[in-house]
């Protein structure tokens, strides 16, 4: 495993502690939600370096945050010392592209407005290798996915589990490029993301009526929790609340119980996103290193969330306190 040097994340860690100056704080959001309309919310943005978000609709506002993402992965880029952190959160990207191409092809629809070149590899390239299967500048591990994916779509139909065959290959990957890294904090992110898509797979298993073995199907290896103790808690019937009672899950899979007693999927989707953000936040505390930079990177993927909530949700002229419930913890 590759021994990282703090110094070299000197510079960029500086940089880095700048750029958050910038970024959305609690009052900055609710500045925004109070603001009275999407147009003056935009103002606020543009303080914050939005500077050609448009509220004219929600295609408009997801090219600004799209914008915004590229212009923020650029900017690492051209200071950080090994790249491979970035293809982590750039990864995502390719396999959504992925999806998007698939879903297009088996609805007969044109998704090419849902595409984004955040990814790795260029949409043209990824295009080429899902509707032409020309596999050519393609990561291996993203030809494998797309080429089961396709097998998956062909004998089922159901572009659902062509879905769960490309989030199985993402985490995987994701995990991957993390353990080159050789940042403990870079793994600790990884599997702690990868522990909230598994306690997602359960709630959203149960609320569908489906059992372990559909379950097993649906989860992803590589978190903190095993998979096996996963389906014998849930086979057993025992408590979510005391199976993740000492992680920092604990109140999303309170909410999670609750959510399958009959309420609402928002609290438990929300305090799924806050248990990473907890994690990331222990960074705050370093002073110079790779910790700071990765949980920028992923303090920013919540912005852009926390953008697209407010903003969505003045465009549909919905109350403030409507829209603040759904509002995950910011990272400044």
């Amino acid at each position: 495993m590759p021994i990282i040097d703090d110094t070299e994340y000197l510079f960029l860690t500086t940089r880095v502690r700048s750029l958050e100056n910038n970024m959305l704080t609690h009052d900055r959001m609710e500045a925004m939600l109070e603001s009275g309309s999407a147009e003056d919310a935009v103002k606020v943005l543009q303080e914050c370096g939005y500077g050609d978000i448009t509220a004219a609709s929600l295609q408009s506002l997801e090219q600004s945050l799209a914008a915004e993402r590229q212009r923020t992965f650029e900017e690492i880029a051209f200071f950080l010392p090994d790249p491979t952190i970035l293809d982590v959160f750039r990864v995502k990207y390719d396999y959504h592209n992925v999806k998007v191409l698939l879903k297009s092809l088996t609805q007969g629809i044109d998704g090419s407005n849902l595409l984004t070149e955040a990814g790795r590899v260029p949409v043209r390239t990824i295009q080429k290798a899902v509707l032409q299967s020309e596999l050519i500048g393609i990561p291996s591990r993203l030809q494998d996915a797309i080429l089961e994916a396709r097998e998956v779509l062909s004998a089922t139909k159901d572009p659902q589990m062509a879905d769960a065959v490309l989030d199985r290959y993402y985490y995987d990957e994701m995990f991957e490029l993390a353990a080159r890294v050789g940042s403990a904090f870079l793994e600790g992110y990884v599997k702690v993301s990868i522990d909230t898509a598994n306690l997602r797979s359960i709630i959203r298993t149960a609320r569908i009526g489906k059992g372990v073995e559909f379950l097993r199907t649906m989860l992803f290896s590589g978190g903190n929790i095993d998979l096996n103790r996963i389906v014998e808690t849930v086979a057993s019937g025992a408590s979510l609340e005391d199976f993740y009672g000492t992680s920092v899950l604990r109140e999303a899979a309170a909410a999670g119980v609750a959510a399958l007693q009959g309420g609402g999927l928002t609290r438990f989707e929300k305090l799924c996103d806050d248990a990473v953000s907890r994690y990331l936040s222990t960074a705050r505390y370093v002073p110079f290193g790779e910790q700071p930079v990765i949980s920028y990177l992923a303090a920013k993927e919540t912005e852009y969330t926390a953008v697209r909530i407010i903003m969505t949700g003045l465009i549909a002229g919905l109350k403030p306190d409507t829209i603040r419930e759904r509002l995950r913890e910011v990272y400044v």
